[in-house]
């Protein structure tokens, strides 16, 4: 049995991007605390018009310790406009897909840009170990 597909997705783009290092001084040391930095992840949608959604993914790469003034910041908004096929999709699965499949299908490409950004910020050897497991953060909300 083929799978018939419920989404397609039309366009991504860098709606938004930010790169904050506000000195020379915060540059050397985040060069030294730039490992112990956070991937913040956050998905939100925008409805539009003729089964079309924009699926916003924001990613966020910050030091996680309030007490350091000494911090630089960087931040990708990143759109993908997706075009629902499947119109009678549920609500929960629909979600599914906005948060899950859509995030795993976009997610390399995005990660390779945010990265390259970031290396190309003056962070060459930064290197995101963890590998983000949409469907374990899916499950996570759920709960």
């Amino acid at each position: 049995m083929m799978m018939t597909k419920k989404y397609e997705i039309a366009f991504n783009y860098i709606k938004d991007l930010s790169v904050e290092v506000p000195d020379a001084e915060t540059f050397i040391f985040s060069k030294e605390y730039i490992t112990k930095y956070s991937l913040g992840i956050n998905v939100t949608t925008k409805g539009m018009k003729n089964d079309f959604i924009e699926v916003i993914t924001k990613l966020h790469y910050k030091d996680p310790n309030n007490n350091n003034n000494k911090k630089s910041f960087f931040e990708i908004t990143y759109a993908t406009v997706v075009k629902i096929i499947d119109k009678s999709l549920k609500k929960k699965d629909l979600e599914r897909i906005i948060l899950v499949e859509i995030q795993n299908e976009i997610y390399p490409g995005l990660e390779k840009i945010f990265l390259n950004i970031i290396k190309d910020s003056g962070f060459p050897n930064l290197i995101l170990e963890k590998k983000v497991d949409f469907e374990k953060l899916y499950k996570e909300k759920l709960n």
